[in-house]
């Protein structure tokens, strides 16, 4: 007999997408086998058998002047983390370099900030123009708040990504951070569209938002077209105003990933932070609703090596290529 799952995902398949007048109480009612395996038949049937790896640098680290409470490099927040400028050209080309060797497929420089601006977002520039002009990985960027013109600029140095997460719903987004407003992440991720980019954007699960955000969050993404979604699952920082929060159940982020891949069935449906929280890291996700990944090292939470993500997809049946 067809499941309801099964019975949607092939409607969805058909053409049908999902909104907000739907009854998405049904992804937080079904059983997450059943869930996962519809999620499943949708990734084969829009991603094939492709899983996209990228990773990042940290070009930029620590005083930052937002109080986003999850977040390590905040100023307000007394973490510990190193802190230093914008890296100097040669140790990201560096990085750029191994990575691409090693077989991802994009490499982004995220700096820490309400925005990048002036010399160091001239120096970024001039990183990513070097990058364009002697290696072949494709360029993502993670700069904040920035200006339509600083999205020119990126465009003409090579970046083709922009990543810039909402983070979570309307409704609670004021419970994370008051330094800036959703509204202003939203109009930042609309310049970017506009000015040519794929935008890379999700957020994060765990901080103690309802089902109901993230069923929210997962259907604003889907309104703004969004083809590239990571989820991060929060990892307590020390420090931060979130140290407390207990750890998700694995179970609770299978379903939200699941749930994300019906609301947005052609998107890459990424991996981030939280990864470890997973059975075997996460591998079986890669079958149930996930088609991309972050690796290798990432910022303050820890993540997995590419030689491991390659050989688990090896293994799975899949490839990045």
């Amino acid at each position: 007999m067809k499941t309801a799952s099964l019975a949607l995902a092939e409607k969805i398949i058909g053409g049908y997408r999902l909104t907000r007048q739907d009854n998405l109480q049904f992804f937080l009612q079904e059983p997450l086998e059943e869930l996962s395996a519809g999620a499943g038949i949708l990734q084969k049937h829009f991603c094939g058998s492709h899983v996209d790896l990228c990773t990042i640098i940290n070009g930029r680290s620590g005083r930052c002047s937002e109080n986003c409470r999850y977040c390590a490099q905040a100023a307000c927040h007394h973490t510990g983390i190193d802190e230093y400028p914008f890296l100097p050209q040669e140790e990201i080309l560096a990085n750029a370099w191994e990575n691409q060797q090693a077989g991802v497929n994009r490499f982004a420089i995220v700096t820490s900030g309400r925005a990048l601006v002036g010399k160091e977002f001239d120096q970024a520039i001039a990183a990513y123009e070097k990058m364009r002009d002697t290696l072949t990985i494709d360029l993502c960027a993670s700069h904040g708040l920035i200006s339509r013109e600083q999205f020119r600029r990126l465009r003409a140095a090579g970046v083709t990504s922009y990543h810039h997460n909402i983070e979570t719903s309307r409704r609670f987004f004021p419970q994370i951070c008051t330094s800036h407003t959703y509204d202003d992440r939203i109009r930042t991720i609309k310049i970017a569209q506009e000015e040519g980019f794929c935008v890379c954007s999700g957020g994060i699960i765990g901080m103690g938002e309802t089902w109901e955000d993230r069923l929210d969050m997962a259907i604003s993404l889907a309104e703004l077209h969004i083809m590239s979604i990571p989820i991060n699952a929060l990892m307590p920082i020390k420090g931060t105003g979130l140290e407390n929060q207990p750890r998700l159940a694995p179970e609770d982020i299978l379903r939200t990933i699941a749930f994300f891949r019906y609301i947005n069935p052609e998107a890459n449906i990424r991996l981030a932070a939280g990864r470890k929280l997973l059975p075997e890291n996460g591998a079986t996700t890669f079958l149930h609703g996930a088609s991309a990944s972050i690796t290798g090292n990432m910022l303050t939470t820890s993540g997995t090596t590419i030689k491991e993500d390659l050989a688990m997809l090896t293994k799975l049946g899949l490839s990045n290529r």
